[in-house]
């Protein structure tokens, strides 16, 4: 892999926000993610599970509930009393409509899309209908007293189930009336405590399933009102449920952190006789699990822990293989840090503020493994406040650290940052352009004399930053068939002369920066972009895909290179396919052209184009083991992939010159320490 001097980075002290709710679309094989800062995910699971949309989240909008409707539509309520329409093409909030009954605790679409049912406050249930455009509100359903923690629409769209505290209900929805009332203790002797019902569930069979606070799942025939089964699966809270769309098999969570899955079988062999058994515990989580959904071939859960565990369901996957493979998400598949080489600086995005460090330094050389000591601590220079509710979307650092740029949802700011001795200056630059916001991503020039600005509807702002600090708007690029999505991520040539843009259609525009122009589109292919890069001496442009394949386009010559068609023709290694997390930076080795540095959040490798190609038969990750064997025998067996896994989680990782890379990692253990103390579980033997 060749030697390197390494900045080993562990003070970025980014805590991931906890799921509260998700939103499965069998339809699009989407997944829909709301965290407690009010940020909303868009997870593909058709695309290798990439989180392809971010929404960034907003001091005074809580999302207790999200839902689908009307086909990709999305919406989100919660206890700022609101409905919030999110669009996914400019990736905001599109409109938002007030519920009318205080804070929204629950909502459920039909099973056509056509209506919303909101669980408020004050106990009502309100009735929109979907209109285009927005939400229209319909009528009240009769309301009682007790807010309404969890809806469920029966898939015949005629009856609505909602329960509370101590209580469920069912309610006609022509009628607007309360045809059912249940304690859900009644059969309990001396309750001293009152019942939450967390969640609840209306199967086609008329059957009532809820989850409570005290840790049962029951199963209630609405009509008699009656009890029909009841399963104790936990010490505490069951806090969420989900039901398959065959609705033979249920999934919950827990204030434990487990989830249990429970299914309808047999009674016996070949008996037509059915009753729900409780199959299969599971604990990927260490809090409370807020939120599951059920997909016809996993059951997936989001905690408090901030993990997204995605568990497949074996008796459900047809072919074996890596489909089957447990997957847990705990940081987004994007960029948060961004380096100023020259200067060895880099930039912390976090919610609502900004951190700028310096890097530490050491005088000392030594051996491959060693640990170095620093003659100069890593030094913290500023933090920047973004002001408002709104978090910030995208940030950037130019090059020689003299500019630092971020954006929110309704504002763009620039910064000079001036450096003084040990001491720093920053000046926030008046008088921006105004631009069509929010901006997505932001992308200096190598020269830190333009900055480009990732906006709406596949258009790309070019700003020009002259001296002594000024800020001018100088071209607009857009594709030339127009796009209703946003850019997402940008790469700009070292000699300042190709600018590549992909957006939400995952398509890849070139643009020529002398002349203003559009280029070229690169062949389209059917999974997200992930990360890219241009070759600074080359002006290949190096892609990853989110189904790990890599390809190189070159952008004079638009057209694939004959290693990039090596590639395809004969394959990436198995091993090296079957990874679950996406590359999400990719970076070249000035010393050495034919090196193409990638990472992920579980490694970082080094691609060397000069050797051969791996096949299945070798080993990929072999550095360890090549460095035991005699140098003639080490050659025979060299391939161009060279990982490293020391360095976990991985965040981020960059050339700060030919011989120095900086590592970003963020320890779980670290991330865990600052989140509020887990329910205590008694063990065996303690």
């Amino acid at each position: 892999m060749g030697e390197f001097e390494v900045h080993r980075v562990r003070f970025f002290g980014l805590v991931p926000a906890g799921v509260r709710c998700l939103a499965w679309q069998p339809r699009g094989n989407r997944l829909a993610l709301a965290r407690t800062d009010g940020a909303v995910e868009i997870y593909n699971f058709a695309a290798n599970y990439f989180m392809e949309k971010v929404i960034p989240g907003h001091d005074a909008r809580s999302v207790e509930a999200l839902c689908w409707a009307s086909g990709e539509r999305l919406f989100g309520a919660g206890l700022g009393g609101t409905i919030t329409e999110y669009d996914l093409a400019r990736l905001c909030v599109s409109s938002s409509l007030d519920g009318g009954g205080g804070p929204i605790w629950s909502m459920a679409a039909n099973s056509s899309g056509t209506q919303l049912a909101i669980g408020c406050e004050d106990g009502s249930v309100k009735l929109f209908q979907v209109i285009p455009g927005g939400i229209q509100f319909e009528r009240n359903l009769d309301r009682r007293k007790g807010r309404i923690l969890c809806l469920s629409w029966h898939p015949s769209d005629t009856h609505i189930a909602a329960g509370s505290i101590d209580i469920l209900r069912v309610l006609d929805v022509t009628s607007g009336q309360t045809l059912q009332r249940i304690m859900v203790n009644y059969h309990v002797q001396k309750v001293t405590r009152e019942c939450v019902v967390w969640s609840i569930a209306f199967l086609s069979s008329g059957t009532v399933v809820t989850a409570d606070s005290f840790g049962r799942v029951q199963f209630w025939d609405w009509e008699r009102g009656t009890l029909v089964e009841s399963h104790t699966v936990s010490t505490s809270a069951v806090l969420s449920l989900a039901v398959s769309e065959e609705e033979d098999s249920i999934v919950v969570g827990t204030s434990t952190g487990a989830t249990y899955q429970l299914q309808l079988l047999p009674v016996k062999m070949g008996s037509l006789e059915k009753r729900w058994v409780r199959t299969k515990p599971f604990q990927y989580h260490t809090h409370d699990v807020r939120a599951v959904a059920h997909s016809s071939t996993a059951l997936i859960s989001g905690g408090l822990d901030a993990q997204l565990v995605i568990r497949p369901l074996m008796e459900k996957v047809q072919k074996k293989g890596y489909d089957v493979v447990l997957r847990k998400f705990t940081f987004p598949h994007r960029r948060l840090i961004s380096c100023a080489r020259k200067a060895r600086l880099l930039l912390f995005q976090f919610s609502q503020h900004l951190e700028l460090w310096r890097l530490g330094s050491t005088d000392e050389t030594g051996k491959d493994g060693q640990v170095l000591p620093v003659c100069r601590l890593p030094e913290h220079l500023v933090q920047l406040k973004s002001k408002g509710p709104e978090h910030i979307y995208c940030s950037c650092i130019s090059p020689c650290g003299s500019w630092v740029a971020y954006s929110t949802a309704s504002r763009f700011h620039l910064y000079r940052v001036r450096y003084e001795g040990d001491g720093v200056s920053i000046k926030k630059v008046p008088k921006v352009p105004k631009l069509l916001l929010p901006a997505y991503q932001l992308q200096f020039s190598a020269d830190s004399g333009s900055l480009f600005v990732a906006s709406a509807r596949g258009s790309v702002h070019v700003l020009q930053l002259p001296e002594p600090g000024g800020c001018k708007h100088l071209h607009t690029f857009r594709p030339p068939s127009g796009s209703p999505e946003a850019v997402y991520l940008l790469a700009v040539s070292g000699d300042g002369h190709w600018l590549a843009a992909v957006g939400g259609d995952w398509a890849i525009h070139i643009y020529n920066l002398k002349c203003l122009k559009h280029h070229c589109v690169v062949p389209t292919y059917s999974c997200a972009v992930t990360a890219l890069a241009i070759h600074p001496l080359t002006n290949n442009l190096v892609i990853a895909y989110s189904d790990q394949q890599l390809f190189e386009f070159s952008i004079p010559e638009k057209q694939y290179t004959a290693w990039s068609r090596a590639v395809q023709n004969c394959g990436l290694h198995q091993a090296w396919l079957e990874r679950d997390t996406p590359i999400t930076h990719i970076a070249f080795n000035p010393k050495n052209p034919s090196h193409i540095l990638l990472h992920d959040v579980y490694m970082f490798c080094l691609l060397d184009k000069s050797l051969p190609l791996p096949d299945n038969s070798a080993l990929l990750m072999n550095q360890g083991a090549l460095k035991q064997l005699p140098e003639t025998v080490r050659r025979r067996q060299l391939h161009a992939f060279k990982i490293c896994k020391k360095f976990q989680p991985l965040l981020f990782a960059d050339m700060l010159d030919e011989s120095c890379l900086v590592m970003v990692e963020r320890p779980i253990m670290d991330i865990k320490t600052q989140l509020p103390p887990p329910i205590q579980q008694k063990k065996f033997g303690t």
